[in-house]
């Protein structure tokens, strides 16, 4: 009686225990947002341990693809979908896909000098030349002339980029086709773009490590990587003409603009935004919502999350660096949470 007794008591823990974590949802995509979206899902699961979010952070080309084909519940990615994904993703899900801004970062140049520790100024003309392998050397004349009083090497330059599809290559990529007519015509816009030049690291944290074991290298990473990696990172010239470090009031005003003007399904660039205060690579990065779920407790769950984190989530932004919507913008998306069927 007593051996029965302790066969039930277990049995029941174990029903109750499969009852709490009966909701898995999955998700994958952009790198951008990982540190953010990790404590999201957690800060969530402890609210609602029926409900566990598990995201795979591969990039954002791999973000769309996943959830364009069924494979994950939802997708994430730096750079909005370009149209052909849109009719890509109808033709195979028989739905829309909703982006819902999330919040805001900014990607910065970042290197590894030996001897040169502090901010680098960098204009236009000296990353869209580093990154189109006409600029070699760090002591060339246009990096030089923006870094009075700095002693620069001149030693050659590395040039470290992404290797795997990625909204953060979406972003700069995006910047450099703006500012420099050269860049647009021979390499263009894309999560993926043919290099001129450089090596290659996988995911933020590739591009992070390879920058660290490289003297002389530089590349690109959302800020946050190059804060945690301890890696110093550049002002950038903005339209303005002002050298802006990248940072949450920075990024809060390349976003004042498109607040005002955010389209209907979101899908905006604020790189290269107008202002003398904003951070000019700044952006928006999204989850990729189907809007049809079929499974009922998803849906659900699904949408509770994103109200969560337009409200309570957005307090947690900036200790991680990021920075929260704009009320503006959170307001439109709370409404478009109803397209989710």
């Amino acid at each position: 009686m007593r051996k029965l007794g302790l066969c039930l008591a277990i049995a029941t823990l174990a029903l109750a225990s499969a009852a709490v974590a009966a909701l898995s949802l999955t998700g994958a995509g952009a790198t951008f947002p990982y540190p953010m979206y990790s404590k999201w899902f957690n800060e969530y699961h402890k609210l609602h341990p029926d409900a566990e979010f598990n995201y795979q952070s591969i990039g954002s080309s791999g973000g769309i693809k996943q959830v364009t084909e069924g494979t994950v519940d939802f997708g994430a990615s730096d750079g909005p979908m370009n149209d052909q994904q849109l009719a890509e993703f109808k033709g195979k899900r028989k739905c829309d896909v909703l982006h819902f801004p999330t919040v805001l970062g900014a990607v910065v140049p970042t290197y590894n000098i030996p001897g040169v520790t502090g901010e680098l100024n960098f204009t236009q003309d000296a990353l869209a030349g580093i990154f189109l392998g006409k600029i070699t050397k760090w002591n060339d004349p246009e990096i030089v002339k923006a870094n009075p009083g700095v002693k620069l090497p001149a030693s050659d330059l590395v040039v470290v980029h992404r290797s795997d599809g990625s909204g953060t290559t979406y972003v700069w990529v995006d910047y450099l086709s703006k500012i420099s007519p050269e860049w647009k015509q021979k390499v263009g816009v894309g999560g993926s773009v043919n290099w001129p030049v450089g090596l290659g690291g996988k995911g933020n944290e590739g591009v992070s490590g390879q920058i660290k074991q490289t003297e002389n290298s530089i590349g690109y990473v959302e800020l946050v990587y190059a804060i945690q990696n301890k890696l110093p990172y550049g002002k950038v010239r903005n339209k303005g003409g002002v050298f802006v470090k990248a940072e949450l009031s920075s990024v809060t005003a390349a976003a004042a603009g498109a607040a005002a003007n955010m389209p209907e399904d979101f899908r905006v660039s604020i790189t290269d935004a107008a202002g003398k205060a904003a951070y000019p690579i700044s952006s928006f990065t999204y989850l990729l919502i189907p809007s049809k779920i079929q499974d009922a407790a998803k849906q659900k769950a699904i949408k509770d999350f994103l109200k969560w984190m337009l409200g309570p989530g957005q307090k947690m932004t900036e200790a991680l660096t990021y920075a929260q919507l704009p009320k503006p913008v959170v307001a439109q998306e709370e409404k478009a949470l109803a397209k989710i069927q």
